[in-house]
């Protein structure tokens, strides 16, 4: 593997980790290094990091805190 590919695997260990959890990267970053932005776009979705899925998961957050406070109100009556 390249030098700068490791370099960037110790300084970015979340990125390490999915190569880690998707082998086949290391294949293809061995064979091509201009492949890393590809990589990181591919560990923000393996992470949930993209701003859909970060809208997603606040939408989701919000309906529990309607449905409790449903609960709560349920509760109190």
């Amino acid at each position: 593997m390249d030098s700068i590919v490791e370099q960037y695997l110790k300084q970015n260990p979340a990125s390490a980790a999915f190569v880690r959890y998707n082998p086949i990267w290391y294949r293809y970053l061995s064979r091509n290094p201009g492949r890393i932005r590809e990589m990181e776009k591919e560990a923000k979705i393996f992470y949930g990091k993209t701003f859909p899925q970060q809208l997603e998961n606040l939408n989701n957050r919000i309906q529990m805190i309607n449905m409790l406070t449903q609960v709560a109100k349920a509760m109190k009556d």
